[in-house]
C-alpha cells in the first residue's frame, strides 16, 4: 500500500449516542470528507445543538483542510444527521447510497407522510454499488452493504473502509438486523464482502458501546475481525450467524431515538419545518414496531 493510498483518519466519539464521526484526509491535497456527522439532540427536553458538528468544523479549520464531501452510510436510527448544517457552512455536497429510496418508502408509510418525496432528492449524490469518486487524490469505492438497513453502504478509501453498522469492534460483534427492512442473512453476506478485503485493511466502525467500561475504540483490521470478532469467529455458516443474530436481536429494545431520528434522517437530516407558532414538531407512530423488546 503506497502512501498515496493511505488516508489519514480522525475519529470523533459522541458519548451520548456511542457514535463515531470521521474526518478522512488526503494528506497531499488537504481535501477531506466528513463521514456520518451527528447533530446533537436531547430527547428529554427536545433541544438540538451543533456541538459535535462544530467540533468537526473546528478541526477542519485548524488543520487547514477543505471539505470535499459530507458522507452518510444509511439513515441512522440513533442520532440526527448534521449533514445539512455542515453543507450550509462548507458548501460541500452530501451523499448516501442510492437504495436510500427503499428506506424512505418504508418509513414514509410508517410515519404516514403522504406528501414526502421518497426519491433521494434530499442528497446531492446517490451512490450505487461499485461507484467511485475522489477525496482530493484519494479514490473512493462504494460497496453495497445491506442487512442492518436496506440502504447501508461501505466506503473503501485506499487501505481504509468505513463499515459503520456491519461489524463493531471485535469484542462487540456485529450490528443488529431487526429494524424494518433489516435482514440477518443479508448482513452476513455484506460482512463476507468486507472480510474479502485485504487482511491489513483498516476497518472503521460506526459505534462503540465500550464493553466492560473500556475506553472508546473504533479501528480494527480485516485480519483482526476474522480472528476475534465474537460473532464472526463463532459462526462458520450463514445459518449459524442468522440464528445467533436473530436470537440476540429478540432481546434488544429499539434504540431510544429511532422514532425521533428516522423522520429526520430520511429527509437528509433536515428538521421538520416550523409550524405557525415558529416551533418544530416531531411525529410519532404508536404501535408501529410490533414485537420489539421492552427495557
Amino acid at each position: 500500500m503506497t502512501a498515496e493510498m493511505r488516508p489519514e483518519v480522525f475519529g470523533f466519539f459522541d458519548k451520548r449516542t456511542s457514535s463515531i464521526q470521521y474526518v478522512v484526509v488526503d494528506p497531499r491535497t488537504k481535501a477531506c470528507a466528513i463521514v456520518v456527522p451527528v447533530l446533537d439532540f436531547d430527547e428529554k427536553s427536545g433541544a438540538t445543538a451543533t456541538r459535535n458538528a462544530d467540533r468537526l468544523l473546528d478541526f477542519v479549520r485548524d488543520r487547514g483542510l477543505c471539505v470535499a464531501w459530507i458522507l452518510d452510510t444509511h439513515p441512522h436510527a440513533d442520532h440526527f444527521s448534521a449533514a445539512p448544517y455542515l453543507k450550509a457552512r462548507t458548501g460541500a455536497p452530501t451523499a448516501i447510497g442510492e437504495r436510500v429510496v427503499d428506506v424512505q418508502r418504508l418509513w414514509k408509510g410508517i410515519y404516514n407522510l403522504s406528501d414526502f418525496p421518497a426519491d433521494g432528492s434530499q442528497w446531492d449524490r446517490l451512490f450505487a454499488h461499485g461507484d467511485t469518486f475522489a477525496i482530493g487524490d484519494l479514490s473512493v469505492r462504494v460497496m453495497f452493504s445491506p442487512g442492518h438497513t436496506l440502504a447501508s453502504i461501505t466506503y473503501v478509501v485506499g487501505d481504509a473502509a468505513f463499515i459503520h453498522d456491519t461489524m463493531f469492534m471485535p469484542d462487540s460483534g456485529t450490528a443488529r438486523a431487526d429494524f424494518p427492512g433489516g435482514s440477518a442473512a443479508r448482513l452476513w453476506n455484506s460482512i463476507q464482502d468486507i472480510l474479502a478485503l485485504p487482511g491489513e485493511t483498516r476497518l472503521f466502525t460506526g459505534h462503540d458501546y465500550q464493553p466492560g467500561g473500556r475506553e472508546p475504540s473504533w479501528e480494527s483490521t480485516v485480519a483482526e475481525q476474522k480472528r476475534a470478532n465474537t460473532h464472526v469467529a463463532a459462526c462458520r455458516t450463514e445459518a449459524e450467524f442468522v440464528a445467533l443474530r436473530e436470537a440476540r436481536d429478540r432481546t434488544l429494545p429499539m434504540p431510544k431515538l429511532i422514532l425521533h431520528a428516522l423522520q429526520v434522517n430520511i429527509n437528509g437530516g433536515r428538521l421538520p419545518e416550523p409550524e405557525a407558532n415558529g416551533r418544530r414538531y416531531l411525529k410519532f407512530p404508536l404501535d408501529a414496531l410490533d414485537g420489539a423488546a421492552w427495557d
